[in-house]
């Protein structure tokens, strides 16, 4: 995805980096996606970053309800808060040679901890639909068998 604003090769990298990179971060801290944990984790990267577009991203909070964003800021933006400003910075991590490195080993090195437990949405309807057409190819195949 190429950035676009930004003159200078090499902040136009640094931005590049960050965009892929978000995607580890849910790994890293088992954040599901939806508008919340994007904006817990917007909180944590502006806090570990200090990239202002990470911040103007919370502005999003008015997109949740009073429950969800009552928790959103109770519980996710002390953790994002602390964590992010007490971890490594993570735009410095090479990700792709970490694949094999055991997660909960990663999170000490890298001195981040586990937010407020997440709520997982129900699974796709694409997940429920491949999940019974996985059962139907195994009662066939059990069938013919």
């Amino acid at each position: 995805m190429q950035v676009h604003y930004i003159d200078d090769p090499e902040l136009a990298y640094v931005m590049q980096r960050y965009r892929e990179c978000h995607d580890f971060y849910h790994a890293l801290c088992g954040m599901p996606v939806s508008v919340e944990y994007e904006l817990a984790l917007k909180v944590f990267e502006f806090a570990n970053l200090g990239l202002p577009s990470a911040a103007l991203s919370t502005a999003a909070v008015v997109r949740l309800n009073a429950a969800k964003r009552e928790r959103f800021l109770s519980e996710y933006v002390p953790w994002a808060v602390r964590c992010g400003s007490a971890a490594r910075s993570m735009i410095t991590v090479y990700w792709e040679k970490r694949w094999a490195q055991d997660l909960e080993e990663l999170k000490r090195e890298l001195g981040v901890w586990d937010p407020p437990p997440p709520k997982w949405r129900k699974p796709l309807s694409e997940a429920k639909e491949a999940a019974a057409r996985r059962v139907k190819v195994t009662e066939l195949g059990e069938q013919m068998g």
